[in-house]
């Protein structure tokens, strides 16, 4: 699949950009739970800390997951899945005016190009993924 060493590099730096972004992300959530857990509940998330905390691990071990290479199948679609729901329900631009409907929509198109990149990893998940552990499905 991956023709030359360049490409085999270039798919290890993709799955180290977007791998350790998500998994610094998700260590964010476990370092400040009060304030997200707060901005869960304003957005009437149920269970806001278990939501915060629950989140916080999809990201950290699906981060990971890519970076290594275990598992890549289930870390992709989780966080796909992840960042999918999170965009609809955490950053509803279409109920805010201004300011904040713009940071909301960009919060939410960013969301929305993480899924895409995650259902690519997704997509490659069976093959053998150069510099990685290849452990999984």
């Amino acid at each position: 699949m991956f023709a030359s060493a360049p490409m085999e590099a270039a798919f290890l730096l993709a799955r180290v950009l977007f791998g350790g972004t998500l998994a610094f992300m998700g260590l964010n959530h476990f370092m400040d739970v009060e304030g997200m857990a707060g901005y869960a509940e304003y957005k009437g998330l149920p269970a806001p800390t278990l939501s915060v905390l629950g989140s916080g691990a999809v990201l950290v071990l699906g981060g990971l997951s890519l970076i290594a290479g275990v598992f890549p199948a289930v870390g992709a679609a989780a966080i796909a899945v992840f960042l999918l729901v999170s965009a609809a329900t955490m950053h509803d631009f279409w109920r805010m005016e201004g300011e904040e409907a713009q940071n909301e929509m960009t919060a939410f198109l960013k969301n929305v190009y993480g899924a895409g990149a995650a259902l690519a990893f997704l997509a490659v998940a069976s093959a053998t993924w150069p510099y990685a552990l290849n452990v999984g499905l």
